[in-house]
């Protein structure tokens, strides 16, 4: 053999072996060269400068649609101040606050005002959710530890996010407090560090609780230890956000801040009955826009509480025009509503407009992004992550909505003055759900309510809490 012949046998030996290193379905030298053909162009080296030093959204920003936008609204609910969550996810519960405070003062017709403690049901919440974790250990310990619903405990111990049902659950199980009465503190606004730590103590409680089942330990021995477990997540909470206030007292204010009458003593529990008249079990629908799932049906989720004892998330599956019905009819009646949405699309944050054509990623990468809403659900790619107040909506000469407004908690100098404004259809490809009035829904519509619900887990990917 010669030396020319020996060096090409070489070469395609190495090219063989290098081949035959890459297993089925990986990227082989073959495949590489078509995945790099053709992207050294002018225009992609250009591009890629460009991209290289600047920010994405910069670029992307579609030109024709960044100047002034209409923030004139036909249906508009009476203004109210604009919280700010900082950096927490308790989008859910200033989102619910806000609907009760609106309520509220619209009974009152705007002669007086009240403002709502976040961190009083902020550390019931938490509370709460930790025995949710401890028992739900407890009631799945003879299934496999890879079991789904038991690594769903493991894998996601407690969080500050949630939704109505557990605005709901934890109003009418402890009451509601003045925000004078007990403030935020630190910890109630910065949640991370404080989560980590109570998420690290609920594995380790929850392993030994299980081991505790395993080993056949008596139920009641059981329950005293999870009490004790308890104990110590209560203290966590109490020098994090401080202990709730059991009884106080209060004195009601006008809408210039005025104070009406002699302060009265209250607890949690009466002064809600005050401010609502009751609790709010039984008297609101959660509806949601879900296109994989069939219409006018009841769906539960399991385990997506915020109390044991309380109810697990239920909706109705309804098209987003039937959605829009009612929010509208809500709105007409000067009623703010809870929504939530899959915040992060297409936000131009600056201006808060919120609209399909803010940012074209498409024509910047060359190329499509043509999922439906239903097929972005499937995939993780979209989701409810951020509940607001839906407060206005600008209604055509047919009475159709072109657009709608939303009261934020980013603080009131984010967005429009803290408000987010969408269009329509943004508000229909990114919407996920409301919570309404039952007063303003249809009898088909009440009637589906009233079916049996589907069950579906809580690892579907439309059911991660709101934050």
């Amino acid at each position: 053999m010669n030396k020319k012949t020996f060096l090409v046998c070489g070469l395609v030996s190495l090219s063989l072996a290098m081949q035959a290193q890459t297993k089925g379905g990986g990227i082989d030298n073959q495949m590489m060269q078509k995945i790099t053909a053709g992207h050294s162009s002018a225009a992609n080296r250009a591009l890629a400068n460009a991209i290289a030093m600047n920010s994405i959204d910069n670029l992307a920003k579609n030109f024709r649609n960044s100047g002034a936008f209409d923030t004139n609204f036909s249906v508009e609910t009476p203004k109210q101040n604009i919280h700010n969550q900082h950096s927490s996810g308790r989008c859910w519960l200033f989102t619910g606050m806000n609907v009760l405070r609106a309520n509220f003062a619209r009974k009152h017709k705007d002669s007086l005002r009240v403002e709502f403690s976040h961190v009083y049901l902020s550390f019931h919440d938490q509370l709460e959710k930790a025995n949710l974790m401890l028992q739900g250990t407890i009631d799945n310990a003879n299934k496999p530890f890879k079991d789904p619903i038991v690594q769903y405990f493991f894998r996601n111990p407690i969080s500050d996010g949630g939704t109505f049902c557990g605005v709901a659950d934890l109003v009418d199980k402890y009451g509601l407090v003045p925000m004078e009465v007990q403030p935020e503190t630190y910890s109630a606004e910065n949640t991370s560090r404080m989560a980590k730590i109570i998420s690290s103590k609920l594995r380790q409680f929850a392993l030994e609780l299980r081991n505790m089942c395993q080993s056949k330990t008596s139920a009641n021995a059981i329950k005293n230890r999870k009490t004790e477990m308890l104990g110590e997540i209560y203290n966590i909470l109490v020098l994090s956000l401080g202990e709730p206030v059991k009884t106080f007292q209060y004195a009601f204010k006008d809408k210039n801040g005025k104070q009406i009458g002699k302060p009265k003593t209250y607890t949690p529990q009466s002064f809600r009955d005050e401010v609502m008249g009751g609790k709010l079990a039984g008297s609101f629908l959660m509806v949601m826009n879900d296109p994989r799932h069939e219409y006018y049906k009841t769906y539960e989720v399991e385990y997506n509480r915020h109390t044991y004892d309380g109810q697990n998330w239920k909706y109705i599956n309804l098209p987003m025009d039937e959605i829009a019905k009612l929010a509208i009819a809500s709105l007409k009646d000067s009623t703010k509503m809870y929504s939530s949405y899959d915040v992060g699309k297409q936000l131009d944050s600056k201006r808060g407009y919120l609209a399909l054509d803010n940012y074209d990623y498409a024509t910047l990468y060359g190329t499509t992004f043509p999922m439906t809403k239903a097929e972005r659900i499937s995939t993780f790619d979209s989701g409810s992550t951020h509940a607001m107040t839906l407060t206005a909506v600008d209604l055509d000469e047919n009475g159709q909505p072109k657009k709608w407004k939303v009261e934020n908690s980013w603080g009131p100098t984010n967005g429009h003055n803290g408000c987010l404004i969408m269009t329509n259809d943004w508000f229909n490809e990114y919407s996920f759900r409301l919570v309404v009035d039952k007063k303003y829904a249809s009898e088909k519509i009440l009637k589906a309510e009233k079916t049996k619900p589907v069950m579906l887990m809580p690892d579907d990917p439309l059911f991660d809490a709101d934050k």
